[in-house]
């Protein structure tokens, strides 16, 4: 009995521990689910701060600042988050965080136009997005970048905003460019003033301004105050690349001859590089030069002149023009060398060809572009090279944005065909698919009332009623 009795007091203490424990792990789990739903309430709450004023942009930054500290530990994008939610993540301490939520971003600009949430947040995602260029690494500086540059592009150039956003954003690209060497870095920074200057410049000092801060990739000089080193090849590739896509916005005939002197002279030298991607984008830019009527500016201009100077001016643009055209004709038939690449050997023929026949010919190089049901048609060299960078930019999204962005339209004179109802369901939102297929809808009811007349007149035809002829029955 000594022993049974032992055993059940065992017994009864296990269970009293076990118990115990048990009330212990409730508390707890208790105690976090609280915690969960005071951090709900706090985000909620600081939501709140957030409205369509300028002047609210302090209240949400202090209210985030505070939210940040209760969900910089959670896991934030485990399914589809809204504007607003990524808008909310520029705010946290966590890069990472940042990096994800620019990237929902990109992606959700550059497939849909997304004007309603622009004209309400434009201000403060530039904000953040110049804070993320200002802190962030090399891949949120290339993030940041390309959503400034898409929010451009659906502000669009009727409103002032995209002026504005052009403006607030000269002071942190050229900070961050005079602060590294990194090449994502740099050449995303350049993409993104090409972008932005290209909708938002409301004049000719805007369009050199951005310019001028490119050239100085293109061509470094010694004593240059942006740039801090030798640039790599993909960054002069960028820079030459972002020159020439404002050039096509310039009259070369406002622009200063001896200014033009030096980049056609610079380029044409760049034509005996080694690496194949600068010789393509120069060669571009020296085919826009020529297409603008720069160089038949140079030459007149130098030809009339009674001064001994600028008559030497005249013969060496003379040379120069030779020598050009001969550097082209030998690219347009190079035949390559060891490990060079026939995709991108075939592509220097190729564009050098389309140079050598506009130089000797005058011809333009004609392209066709498919845009959904539609087609983009260019005969220019300033036409071409602008679609050839958008395209770059907006990547998957360019045909989306060739097809709903007036902005676009305007600037290549393109003008959609109207999509047929079942291309019109396609761009609806969720809820709007849900109306539309739904039975009250307009279209469901004028389905419905055609069944049940076809219905009627399948028994008709068997009762003799409504019996149609042969010609007369409707589909």
């Amino acid at each position: 009995m000594k022993i049974i009795d032992e055993t059940s007091k065992a017994r009864v203490v296990a269970f009293r521990e076990a118990v115990t424990l048990l009330h212990k792990t409730e508390n707890d789990e208790l105690h976090i689910i609280e915690s969960q739903d005071n951090g709900n309430k706090q985000r909620k709450n600081a939501s709140m701060y957030d409205s369509d004023d300028d002047s609210s942009v302090s209240s949400t930054s202090t209210a985030m600042s505070d939210l940040t500290l209760a969900t910089e530990t959670e896991e934030l994008y485990d399914g589809e988050k809204s504007l607003e939610q990524c808008l909310d993540s520029l705010f946290e301490k966590r890069g990472s965080t940042r990096e994800k939520a620019l990237s929902l971003l990109i992606e959700s600009f550059a497939n849909k136009m997304q004007s309603q949430f622009v004209e309400k947040k434009c201000i403060t995602l530039l904000n953040q997005c110049h804070n993320s260029i200002k802190r962030g690494s090399a891949k949120e500086i290339n993030l940041a970048s390309c959503v400034i540059g898409l929010l451009s592009l659906t502000v669009g150039c009727d409103d002032s905003t995209a002026h504005e956003i052009l403006e607030e954003s000269i002071l942190p690209f050229t900070q961050v460019l005079k602060s590294g060497s990194d090449s994502l870095k740099i050449s995303s920074i350049l993409d993104c003033l090409a972008i932005i200057t290209f909708v938002g410049g409301s004049n000719l000092e805007d369009t050199e301004r951005s310019m001028q801060i490119m050239w100085q990739f293109v061509n470094p000089k010694l004593g240059s105050n942006v740039l801090p080193s030798k640039p790599t090849a993909n960054i002069l590739t960028s820079a030459i690349s972002a020159w020439t896509f404002l050039l096509t916005t310039m009259d070369g005939f406002k622009i200063n001859s001896k200014a033009w002197q030096e980049s056609i002279a610079y380029f044409s030298n760049l034509l005996d590089k080694d690496d194949r991607s600068i010789r393509l984008a120069a060669g571009e830019a020296l085919a826009l030069i020529f297409e603008v009527g720069s160089l038949e500016k140079f030459l007149i201009t130098a030809k009339d002149s009674s001064d001994s100077s600028t008559r030497e001016g005249y013969i060496h643009l003379q040379g120069l023009r030779g020598k050009i055209l001969n550097q082209v004709r030998n690219l347009s038939v190079e035949a390559g060398g060891k490990g060079s690449a026939k995709k991108d050997l075939n592509s220097q023929r190729n564009l050098f060809r389309e140079i050598l026949e506009y130089l000797e010919e005058g011809y333009g190089p004609e392209t066709i572009i498919k845009i959904g049901a539609d087609v983009l048609s260019t005969s220019t060299w300033s036409q071409l090279i602008q679609v050839n960078f958008l395209k770059h930019f907006l990547g998957g999204g360019f045909v989306k944005h060739m097809q709903e962005n007036a902005f676009l339209h305007d600037v290549f004179d393109f003008k959609p065909k109207k999509r047929n109802l079942a291309g019109s369901e396609q761009s609806l939102s969720s809820a709007e698919k849900r109306l539309f297929k739904s039975p009250n809808s307009a279209l469901n009811k004028a389905r419905t009332q055609s069944l049940n007349k076809k219905r009627m007149m399948s028994q008709g035809r068997n009762t003799g009623h409504y019996a149609l002829s042969a010609g007369d029955e409707e589909v």
